[in-house]
């Protein structure tokens, strides 16, 4: 499996506070900015992100990184054979993005992503 990318999930009751904040103390700038979820990115290296959310526009639940992996579909299928806990559905999303959500062992909650 290839990742692409790891991205922290602040959950943030205050978005556009938290995404403020972070921009300001660390430099970052906004490269995505659904109103429920603003991703900022280091403008000298836009693999550098974090994202604040306030909700997950389809899910229950707001997952605490996102990581991009080459081939989702391929991932999904592991997760499934390893007898992981989904607990979001491999969903195409509108936002242009193809993911699922596991759960770790340790209740932690990836969301595994893919681009379209």
């Amino acid at each position: 499996m290839t990742i692409r990318r790891i991205v922290p999930d602040f959950e943030s009751p205050d978005v556009r506070a938290s995404a403020e904040f972070y921009s300001r103390l660390l430099g970052l700038e906004p490269v995505m900015d659904h109103g429920w979820i603003i991703t900022l990115a280091d403008p000298s290296d836009q693999a550098r992100q974090l994202s604040v959310s306030s909700h997950d526009e389809s899910a229950s639940i707001v997952p605490e990184v996102s990581i991009e992996v080459e081939d989702v579909d391929a991932t999904y299928r592991l997760a499934q054979e390893m007898g992981a806990e989904i607990a979001h559905p491999l969903t195409d999303e509108p936002w242009g993005v193809r993911r699922f959500f596991v759960m770790g062992p340790d209740g932690h909650i990836l969301n595994i992503l893919g681009h379209s």
